[in-house]
């Protein structure tokens, strides 16, 4: 039997297109367009919330053969106001999607996402299947009470280290409930307070991103980052994702006639696969792909090559089957 195909990132490429864009009064989008102007339509959804884009996220696509659409969701990245949670919900992060489809005059696109962007990817297509071609999802997230009980509490299981600094700046009346401690600070007003709560908050998800240790983040980059991650993820939290109990999975079968490929690390101990597992169970048609030696993160090497192996094989064959 033939070893496997290795695949790894497409070169770097630059935007043809890139904007801005006005959603409501207090909201602007950054937009960016690459690859074939007449290519297949794919929308890359980024983590979160409020992860923002990266240049790497642009290179999991054939530039010849695809029409790559990214875009920095409400509060991240290069889209204003950084931070911002207020008029910041799952709902209008679809509406935003609806109108940037419209503003490209695109019928139906690809939609891959991970992790949070695995979550949108899920709410958007059960609200508009209609115009979704189908799905690559790495580091599946359903927004349910269990996942974001792990996210918060399940870390000292397995990085006790890193969930003792979290809960340290909380005073000790408050840590019976950290979500709720870290959202009085970080969803305050006053930069004093939630600049250090959202990058301990940050820190606390990007140790843990990679099955092996990796470099702190540049200083600069990472406290945009940081204000990004640290406000929206813990609004997004605070709220259940703004969806009903377990509703991702619920309304699959929406979407279920559509191919899927999900890809998760075996070792992601931000997501845990059994979210993965529970969708591919729930989503017969899907293809689940379990790396055995990666944790999280989509520049893993093994999740990596899994991904660009799908965006490959959807090219090849229109579809999944």
């Amino acid at each position: 039997m033939s070893d496997p195909i290795t695949y790894s990132f497409f070169p770097p490429i630059e935007p043809h297109r890139h904007g801005m864009l006005a959603v409501d009064a207090i909201h602007t989008l950054y937009w960016e367009e690459c690859g074939n102007p007449d290519g297949v339509p794919v929308l890359f959804l980024h983590g979160g919330p409020g992860g923002g884009l990266s240049p790497a996220h642009r290179r999991f696509f054939d530039p010849a053969y695809y029409r790559i659409i990214l875009f920095d969701q409400r509060g991240a990245g290069k889209s204003t106001p950084l931070g911002e949670f207020r008029n910041n919900t799952t709902q209008l992060l679809v509406a935003d999607i609806e109108q940037l489809r419209q503003m490209f005059g695109i019928e139906q696109w690809l939609v891959f996402g991970g992790s949070w962007g695995s979550t949108l990817a899920l709410a958007y297509g059960e609200a508009h299947p209609q115009h979704c071609l189908g799905f690559i999802l790495r580091g599946i997230f359903l927004a349910t009470d269990a996942e974001i009980e792990f996210f918060i509490n399940g870390m000292r299981w397995f990085y006790p280290e890193l969930h003792e600094a979290f809960v340290a700046p909380i005073p000790p009346a408050e840590r019976g409930d950290l979500l709720a401690a870290y959202a009085k600070r970080i969803l305050c007003d006053d930069p004093a307070s939630y600049l250090p709560a959202a990058r301990a908050w940050s820190r606390f998800e990007e140790r843990r991103m990679f099955l092996l240790p990796q470099a702190e983040p540049d200083s600069a980059a990472a406290e945009v980052h940081d204000i990004g991650l640290g406000r929206l993820e813990t609004h997004y939290m605070l709220h259940k994702a703004f969806l009903t109990p377990d509703q991702l999975v619920g309304e699959v079968g929406k979407i279920a006639h559509l191919p899927a490929v999900i890809v998760q690390g075996r070792y992601d101990v931000i997501c845990p696969p059994l979210s993965a597992y529970r969708l591919h169970q729930a989503w017969p048609g899907s293809q689940l792909r379990m790396i055995a030696d990666a944790g999280h993160a989509a520049l893993e090497i093994g999740i990596t090559s899994a991904l660009v192996a799908a965006t490959e094989q959807f090219k090849r064959q229109k579809n999944f089957d």
